[in-house]
């Protein structure tokens, strides 16, 4: 069979037609692919499915920091001012 390179999108869907029971052989010959290109695909697929969990925490994780990093600019922003009022009362 001659070699292609695949995308992501379709290596995808045709592990997932797999998952979901379709036979093995069927897939191999609709897409015109041998077993040995799945069964890496499926391989890995499966070895990564637990990163995707991991990405809605890092997300989680990124939302929690932004909003912090957005209190402590305000809070700059208002140091800054209240600075800027005594430096200008000829307090400094």
């Amino acid at each position: 069979m001659k070699q292609r390179k695949w995308d992501a999108k379709t290596t995808c869907t045709i592990v997932l037609e797999g998952l979901k029971g379709k036979p093995v052989a069927t897939i191999c010959q609709d897409y015109q692919i041998s077993q040995t290109p799945y069964d890496q695909w499926r391989d890995q697929f499966l070895a990564n499915v637990p990163k995707t969990f991991d990405v809605a925490q890092q997300t989680e994780r990124e939302a929690r920091l932004q909003r912090e990093n957005a209190r402590l600019k305000s809070l700059v922003g208002e140091l800054t001012l209240e600075l800027r009022k005594i430096d200008t009362a000829g307090w400094s």
